[in-house]
């Protein structure tokens, strides 16, 4: 029997990380990825004899924690009776160093930014290749004494316990911060650990995953059943929907949702090149009317996110019975498009995360739906949904699409939603995409947006006083949305998109530029 989404690990070699909280806990599994090793994130309170698959190697992550506060989070004792080799970073290291001796508190100074590493056995296989480098600290607290049965094999000027191993057992523990680029040669640690001497068999690529989707997808729904999915015109929702079409083929009813807050023309475009295009069996239904309706009045961005989601649903369950299968049975299965960042900024573990904010893909649902979910880039960042598009033969310009919230513009439009705050953010943002796309910088940013603020500005316009509203534009890059820099726009290009802006859109007197990174910011405004 193929495994579901839940049991991808008991396919390919996977080392599991175990989440206490650090803002660069999701780059440990990303650069893993990137040696075409699967990594999956969970939380640090997971309970390993609920796990339905074994993992190939350990990493306990770095957290805010202080390991010896009384309400800090402990790993689960029985990771150690996996007999898997384990590294703790940061925080994990200090872990390991508590449960073995207690021997953690604050240190003399803080130590954050680069250090030296000096490395003092090279025989150890976690520094093939590594040697002395500069690595990037990020802790108050420090060790002071090495944990029984351990011994070191590095150090820095500020931490003589730099990094650790055990005597006799695979299990490290290193104070710097392997996975970040400030860390020269962190890249080649992680490797080390996971392949050297995890033994995990690099097999984690897109031409795999395609076979053993497009398999699971297939044991899951049988040879009769009919699955309904929801789509968008965006990367995700439209891989997602090529995927399902090969799997099921003419089974896959695809369903285009105009909730009143998408996109210029998007309605229209999606019809052409998902239905015509790529040959998906696509309905485009019109409710603009039901989603306005129900945002009315609405200015939270979480009551926003939650009342698009469960519209959403109501809406599907409702095409779904329109739907005759020929089977002659009912539509059982809903396709969606969340992807891995989605899950991480959803869930809030206990103790060392807190939820961002719901994504409506993961957090909009209603808890009694009728349709089971199909997510079948569940566990795939962004880059590696675009390769599986462009091997599933998505035409380049779709896979490259910058990423549009599920909420659509309802998020963009700060304050309440009505149809007149989205036609002038939809005008707004229409201009800016196309003067993006005229300068050639389309595929140089990874997503670029209008805002509607809610606020207004005095502005002049033919000698008169104006009083009106104020856009915001955001662009940023890139490679896995979990963090982003602001793109740095000429002037004269700025200066061009304010100009056309105020002119063209009615009711705008001024036009800002968001320059500010994530974190702290996220990437949409709500």
């Amino acid at each position: 029997m193929a495994p579901t989404v839940e049991e991808v690990p008991s396919v390919f070699d996977t080392i599991l990380v175990l989440d206490f909280g650090s803002q660069y806990s999701h780059l440990i599994t990303r650069r893993l990825r990137e040696f075409n090793i699967y990594a999956e994130m969970l939380p640090c309170t997971q309970k390993i004899k609920d796990l339905t698959w074994k993992p190939k190697g350990v990493i306990l992550s770095g957290g805010p924690y202080s390991v010896y506060a009384a309400d800090a989070p402990h790993v689960d004792p029985a990771v150690f009776d996996l007999n898997v080799p384990i590294m703790g970073i940061c925080y994990g290291m200090q872990e390991l160093a508590w449960l073995n001796g207690k021997k953690v508190g604050r240190g003399e100074k803080r130590e954050y930014g680069p250090a030296t590493l000096n490395v003092l056995d090279q025989s150890c296989p976690l520094f093939e290749n590594v040697d002395h480098s500069i690595v990037w600290m990020s802790h108050g607290d420090k060790l002071h004494g090495l944990p029984a049965g351990f011994k070191t094999i590095a150090t820095s000027d500020n931490s003589p316990f730099c990094a650790i191993a055990h005597e006799s057992k695979e299990i490290y523990g290193i104070q710097f911060h392997p996975e970040v680029t400030h860390s020269k040669k962190g890249k080649i640690l992680l490797r080390n650990f996971a392949v050297s001497i995890c033994k995990a068999a690099q097999n984690w690529t897109m031409e795999n995953f395609i076979d053993t989707e497009i398999n699971r997808i297939r044991q899951l729904v049988g040879p009769t059943a009919e699955v309904i999915g929801a789509v968008s015109g965006g990367v995700d929702s439209t891989v997602a929907a090529k995927l399902m079409k090969e799997a099921i083929g003419d089974r896959f009813h695809a369903i285009m949702v105009d909730n009143g807050v998408l996109r210029l023309n998007e309605a229209e475009n999606v019809k052409q090149f998902l239905g015509e295009g790529l040959g998906i069996n696509l309905s485009v239904i019109d409710a603009a009317d039901e989603f306005l309706t129900k945002l009315k009045g609405v200015t939270d961005p979480e009551k926003k996110r939650k009342i698009i989601g469960n519209t959403f649903i109501h809406v599907f369950e409702r095409e779904a019975e329109n739907i005759k299968p020929k089977s002659g049975e009912e539509i059982e299965f809903l396709l969606q498009g969340t992807l891995y960042p989605d899950v991480i900024e959803s869930i809030s573990f206990k103790g060392p995360s807190q939820t961002i904010k719901t994504h409506h893909n993961v957090g909009g649902l209603l808890e009694n739906m009728k349709l089971k979910l199909i997510e079948p880039l569940r566990e795939l960042f962004k880059d590696e949904v675009r390769h599986l598009g462009e091997l599933l033969g998505i035409p380049h310009d779709l896979v490259w699409r910058h990423p549009f919230p599920g909420p659509g513009i309802a998020i963009r439009v700060l304050g309440e939603v009505t149809r007149e705050q989205v036609a002038i953010a939809r005008k707004a943002d229409h201009i800016y995409i196309e003067e993006i796309r005229k300068a050639g910088l389309y595929n140089k940013i990874s997503q670029a947006f209008a805002c509607l603020l809610p606020v207004k500005s005095v502005g002049v316009m033919g000698d008169q006083r104006t009083y009106e509203q104020v856009i915001a534009l955001r662009a940023i890059e890139t490679t896995d949305f979990m963090t982003a820099d602001w793109f740095p726009f000429e002037h004269d290009f700025l200066k061009k998109v304010a100009s056309r802006i105020v002119n063209e859109v009615d009711g705008v007197a001024r036009v800002t530029y968001d320059i500010t990174s994530k974190p702290p910011a996220t990437v949409e405004w709500e």
